[in-house]
């Protein structure tokens, strides 16, 4: 009777540290694209960023907005996909002036 207790109890534990390490991705990749449109790279450079952050199968939308930028990672959780939630994440960034090409 105990034995089956602890393999459930040790699945839900290693479940929830794989969520808890799939957000933690969230939370880079988001910044990682906010950072790289701040910068003003092109709008599909900052995509592939964060997706390379990201945990696979992650959406990443990039919104330009009168001086920030905002990043949303949103991705499903790991292993039991069929739950009811995303882990969403995102980052807002003040955009850099550029001051022309550097000789």
């Amino acid at each position: 009777m105990v034995l089956p207790v602890l393999v459930m109890f040790a699945t839900a534990l290693v479940w929830g540290l794989l969520v808890v390490a799939a957000q933690i991705q969230c939370v880079d990749a988001a910044r990682v694209g906010a950072r790289a449109a701040a910068r003003q790279d092109p709008h599909d450079a900052v995509v592939a960023v964060a997706r390379e952050a990201a945990p696979p199968g992650a959406r990443v939308v990039v919104n330009r907005e009168a001086g920030q930028v905002r990043v949303v990672v949103v991705a499903r959780p790991p292993v039991l996909h069929g739950l009811p939630f995303d882990l969403r994440e995102e980052a807002v960034a003040a955009v850099e002036e550029t001051t022309g090409a550097k000789t």
